[in-house]
């Protein structure tokens, strides 16, 4: 399979994006100004060997590994998408493309009741990705193509990158709008409600889950990610026309992670902060014929 990149620009901002093959992983874009808006870590892996340590994988049909006779994430960042022939497009609004990939071409990270040679479960997800001269969108639409209905997450990984190396800095990087959701810390095993704003990254490890209040279905959040840069994310889901809560993970290795992860540069964590939009609890069953879709939105402020 090809490693190529294939690329899109929006000829009218000047604005670009990098998809790897592999992954369907957004690995770049650069707005209209030339600013970069995702990490990718000078270690990650290109070569289609395993995930990509960056941009933007996607996780599907699990987050984390809550069933473990599935590979922790499931198997959308570890498998070779193809190119929807047809759909890049680039006008005065924005330029996109759309990658697909179906379960009878998912060859690796299968396990459970997605392994190798189920009858039952059928899945086909397409992943679009749009960007203008301000920011990007990216959709993964999930349709079950079988009879069985089947039970999923699904989260957007996004690596966001940080100015001047300032991500323990918590005046010029940090997460505001996550105040009053339910923390999930998933290295203390502490559970919590979010009193109040902002978020930071502290000097250890940080990954937790934020689990949004009953009544408050979309996640709009602004991050800092450097001096005199903010970004705007909000994110939306639906499971067969139904509209379904948004959480949003945030997650930085910090320097001890850092250095236990074999593709990620030992002093990098300073670059990066995820912040990870994601349908993950009193999502519905997909029933056979129906189908799902989850976006994020980002712009610069």
């Amino acid at each position: 399979m090809s490693n190529d990149l294939i690329t899109i620009t929006h000829t009218k901002s000047g604005a670009k994006a990098s998809i790897h093959p592999f992954g369907a992983t957004l690995t770049s874009v650069t707005t209209g100004s030339g600013d970069e808006l995702l990490f990718v870590s000078k270690d990650a892996k290109l070569d289609g060997t395993k995930a990509i340590r960056g941009g933007i994988p996607l996780c599907f049909p699990q987050f984390g590994q809550p069933d473990k006779s599935m590979p922790q994430h499931g198997f959308l960042r570890n498998n070779y998408w193809t190119e929807v022939a047809g759909s890049k497009t680039d006008d005065d609004a924005s330029a996109s493309v759309s990658m697909e990939l179906a379960l009878k071409d998912v060859v690796n990270a299968r396990g459970g009741k997605w392994d190798v040679g189920t009858t039952k479960l059928d899945a086909k997800c397409t992943y679009t990705v749009r960007i203008d001269g301000n920011g990007f969108t990216t959709t993964i639409d999930m349709e079950n193509t079988g009879t069985e209905a089947w039970d999923f997450m699904v989260l957007l990984h996004t690596y966001f990158a940080v100015g001047s190396g300032a991500a323990l800095d918590g005046a010029t990087c940090n997460v505001v709008g996550l105040a009053g959701y339910t923390v999930t810390d998933k290295v203390t095993g502490d559970e919590y409600l979010l009193g109040e704003d902002p978020v930071t990254i502290p000097g250890s490890l940080v990954d937790r889950v934020h689990t949004p209040p009953e009544g408050t279905l979309d996640l709009d959040v602004t991050i800092a990610v450097g001096p005199n840069k903010k970004l705007s994310l909000t994110a939306s889901g639906e499971v067969d026309g139904t509209k379904v809560p948004v959480s949003g993970v945030v997650w930085n290795p910090n320097k001890e992670g850092a250095k236990a992860l074999g593709d990620f540069g030992d002093e990098q964590y300073v670059d990066m902060i995820c912040v990870e939009p994601g349908l993950l609890s009193n999502v519905p069953l997909l029933e056979g014929g129906k189908a799902a879709t989850f976006s994020q939105f980002v712009k610069v402020l």
